[in-house]
């Protein structure tokens, strides 16, 4: 591989991870934490959600999206939150 695809490899696996990074697939912030209820603490999602994300439609995954921003509890929210 080379060094600009290495690159294009990081910037696509680092999306993710990124607080408020509208291009990401996947709300996860790598911060994983479902206790004492059914909703992962650090992106917001149910943990059906999280076992099968890569599984849903682009139209669910909106849909998810959409419902976790309008919450804005988890700590990929209050991320952001705190950084602006």
């Amino acid at each position: 591989m080379t060094s600009s695809s290495n690159k294009s490899v990081e910037q696509t696996s680092a999306n993710s991870l990124a607080v408020g990074d509208e291009t990401s697939d996947s709300p996860c912030i790598g911060v994983c934490t479902t206790l004492y209820d059914e909703i992962c603490q650090g992106c917001g999602r149910t943990l059906n959600e999280v076992s099968n994300w890569v599984f849903l439609s682009q139209e669910e995954k909106d849909s998810v999206w959409k419902r976790i921003r309008a919450e804005g509890t988890a700590t990929r929210f209050q991320r952001q939150t705190k950084e602006s």
